[in-house]
């Protein structure tokens, strides 16, 4: 069998899950503005009621990737705006898993900010418009009803509080790395992919550097400035 320690930290691991399921649901009541006795019950049969247009707003109002010790924001509200990925930079001296981080979680963190970011832009033409009339067409894509474009977006009611009120902010995905800035500049030189991205301004990147205590945002031309 198992020994004792194993099972102690899966009971341990499990109450903390069971923890935050209640923080979270409690927190997604009163985004959608729900007062409910037992918010994990009401969230869990709010999600499986076809009659919900707005069961949930997912990954809405995504802002922020933070690369760092979990123990940089712990004691942060951050609303749950933020992808977390826990790294140590000191475990990491020839940055290959922070390679791994910028070129994978991140380009996927990029994805989900623009696909939100241009659906709420403009909900007909880069969005999935209403989701009350949609039809799925061809495993491709939607359409509104039986007659329109194309469509491959972010319905609506995954953006907006009501038809004219946007719950979504969008914005570009900024990236906030503790790290030292020479190992971030030099994954950055090493990947085309990551100078395209920061280069063309898609994604945003500060450097909290934690061996000379600045934080320094990379600009365009792939060269650092003070963050202000």
């Amino acid at each position: 069998g198992l020994p004792k320690t194993h099972n102690q930290a899966v009971n341990a691991l499990k109450a903390d899950l069971g923890k935050a399921c209640l923080q979270n649901t409690y927190w997604r009541c009163a985004e959608l503005g729900v007062k409910a006795a037992n918010s994990a019950t009401h969230a869990i049969l709010r999600s499986q009621d076809w009659a919900q247009v707005r069961p949930e707003w997912g990954l809405a109002r995504n802002a922020a990737l933070i690369i760092g010790p979990r123990s940089a924001t712990q004691n942060l509200d951050l609303k749950g705006r933020s992808f977390l990925h826990s790294y140590d930079w000191t475990e990491d001296q020839n940055a290959n898993a922070l390679t791994t981080i910028l070129t994978a979680p991140m380009v996927v963190a990029q994805w989900i900010n623009s696909q939100y970011l241009f659906s709420t832009f403009d909900n007909v033409a880069f969005g999935g418009g209403n989701k009350i009339t949609k039809n799925i067409t061809g495993k491709i894509g939607i359409m509104q009803g039986n007659a329109s474009d194309l469509m491959n977006g972010l319905p609506l009611q995954s953006i907006f509080k009501d038809d004219n009120t946007q719950y979504h902010e969008p914005m570009r995905l900024m990236t906030i790395v503790f790290a030292p800035k020479k190992s971030i500049d030099s994954v950055v030189r090493a990947q085309a992919l990551l100078q395209k991205l920061f280069g063309n301004g898609w994604v945003t990147l500060v450097c909290i550097d934690p061996e000379l205590n600045e934080q320094l945002v990379l600009q365009r031309d792939l060269t650092w400035a003070r963050f202000q």
